[in-house]
């Protein structure tokens, strides 16, 4: 197996997912760390669509990339004129970039579609190839619906193919753009393709070619041989397109094109966090060094916050929950061996294993959840089995510790005799205003003592539990100037059981996240002020207690 080509599409193919923009400052923050985790293309955008995608390349030729080279996209030439007349070509050369990454129609329906004909699409594939490697850059063809053009009429999906090598391109990208494609089918097109291309290759294109050939020499940063390299881009629509990917490259695809979260239009594309952990702990496929996958879900969570998208827990290797576990049996065999319920050590991608606690839990999880929080259960975990106990109550109660993990520690600290809180609450009021003219308003002002400063401060709020937020977070910022860095992610409100009318309990869990960490806390009480409250300041003290940690590590 050839050693993969990373191909990173999130700043443009991710780009086109719903809710998903980057500003070029922002693309720029992204490819750096693309860059750091050893990615070996990355893929800018299209020069000629928009001003946010030009600012981009600008930015990009002041920047030193260490490992990864930046390529423009676009399209082949448009009908029935030169390429050296075409915009969108033309674009691709001011960008600066050194590779271009051009997409061509492989499906017939599409060209009838384009009111074009199949005669001409094949020649706008093989001049835009050959012109702009007349202007010194590397050009990769991404072959656009290929499988579905390859079942609908193969012959002319190949001739395709054929069209970009004879025009000088080396580099075959072929497309599940519809994202319909099964992996079993994946396989016999790929690798019949490869065939019947590589045979093509060999006959058309000898070793002893004259200098009237066209160029096909590799960019330098391409450790491919000297014959054609293939590659796959893979969407989503059924769920596929990492299985799609890895059966591509079982069949000898070696470019591997995907964005990081799976970020892309309708459904996503494959995601690079999946495939890359894959092609090296699974494949054995040298594609990025170990040192640098451990940076995965840095990367990961970085692209999510900078898209200001929350991070998918379920999410492979890299999710919140990916290396969780909740059952008692589950945690008693991890901790006898780690492999009896995971499939890699969670280190290798730069994660940790997670022992949830609730009340299906065991002494096996408080004993593991207290030497990870570094708390002290006492001689022979005296305090275990008042923690089990006091879990299960509180659960019942209307808790829940799997989902609140910073509560959680809360708890467990106060049971054993162990809790310091950064700051004590004396007292809150908050007023809500409203009339007929103007949605609600919400003020807070807020009493706090921290050792033995007192702080008073007042806020306002888009409402209530928000006021609360600024007006805590305003007075504590002036003595833990860090806390900026924390904000909230995600509030949810549920009335636990409702037949007590306005009178039942409702349980409130606040998500909180900083560049590198995700926490929840949870407050439960008949009073919704009074159960966000509790979730909001266990937020904070977690926050503050995680950072006094890594000072003083």
């Amino acid at each position: 197996m050839k050693k993969a080509i990373l191909y990173d599409t999130t700043l443009r193919d991710g780009m086109q997912g719903e809710n998903i923009c980057f500003s070029p400052e922002d693309k720029i923050k992204v490819a750096k760390r693309l860059d750091d985790m050893g990615i070996h293309y990355i893929e800018g955008g299209w020069p000629n669509s928009n001003p946010n995608a030009m600012r981009f390349f600008e930015l990009a030729k002041e920047t030193k990339f260490k490992n990864s080279v930046i390529t423009a996209f676009g399209s082949t030439r448009r009908p029935n004129i030169c390429a050296a007349d075409d915009k969108n070509l033309n674009a691709l050369v001011a960008s600066g970039a050194t590779v271009a990454a051009i997409f061509g129609k492989s499906w017939d329906l599409h060209v009838k579609i384009m009111e074009n004909s199949l005669e001409e699409n094949l020649a706008m594939i093989k001049e835009s190839v050959e012109w702009l490697l007349s202007k010194g850059l590397t050009v990769f063809y991404d072959a656009e619906h290929y499988y579905d053009g390859y079942i609908n009429n193969s012959d002319y999906a190949l001739e395709t193919l054929k069209a970009a090598i004879r025009g000088g391109c080396k580099t075959l990208v072929l497309c599940d753009t519809n994202g319909g494609t099964l992996p079993h089918d994946i396989e016999l097109i790929t690798a019949d393709t490869i065939n019947k291309i590589t045979q093509f290759y060999s006959k058309e294109f000898s070793l002893t070619q004259d200098a009237s050939k066209p160029n096909l020499d590799m960019h330098e940063s391409n450790s491919c041989d000297d014959g054609i390299t293939f590659g796959i881009h893979a969407h989503n629509d059924c769920g596929m397109a990492v299985a799609n990917t890895i059966s591509a490259v079982r069949c000898g695809a070696a470019m591997v094109q995907g964005t990081v979260n799976g970020y892309g239009e309708r459904c996503g594309n494959a995601d690079l966090t999946s495939i890359i952990p894959i092609l090296k702990l699974k494949l054995n496929n040298d594609c990025i060094s170990l040192d640098n996958l451990k940076k995965l879900k840095k990367l990961s969570r970085f692209v999510s916050e900078t898209a200001n998208m929350t991070p998918l827990n379920s999410r492979p290797f890299v999710g919140h929950s990916a290396f969780a576990h909740k059952g008692g049996i589950h945690v008693s065999a991890v901790m006898k061996a780690s492999e009896a319920y995971e499939h890699i050590n969670p280190e290798l991608v730069g994660t940790k294993r997670r022992v949830l606690v609730s009340e299906q839990s065991g002494g096996s999880n408080i004993e593991y959840k207290a030497k990870e929080m570094g708390i002290d259960l006492g001689e022979d975990g005296k305090h275990t089995k008042s923690i089990v106990t006091s879990i299960k109550d509180l659960e019942d109660d209307g808790y829940q510790f799997d989902v609140a993990e910073g509560s959680l520690k809360i708890i467990m600290e106060k049971l054993t005799g162990q809790y310091q809180p950064h700051f004590d609450l004396e007292s809150f009021r908050v007023t809500v205003e409203k009339d007929k003219e103007r949605p609600c308003s919400a003020y807070a002002m807020i009493k706090i003592k921290v050792g033995d400063t007192v702080e008073i401060t007042a806020a306002e709020g888009d409402g209530p539990v928000s006021a609360l937020d600024n007006a805590l977070r305003k007075a504590l910022t002036n003595i833990f100037p860090n806390l900026d860095e924390m904000h909230l992610v995600d509030f949810k409100v549920r009335v636990i059981e409702g037949s007590d009318g306005t009178d039942a309990k409702v349980r409130v869990i606040i998500s909180s996240r900083d560049e590198n960490n995700i926490f929840s806390t949870i407050g439960v009480s008949e009073d919704i002020i009074e159960a966000s409250w509790q979730a909001l300041s266990d937020s904070f003290q977690y926050k503050l207690s995680m950072q006094k940690e890594q000072e003083a590590a």
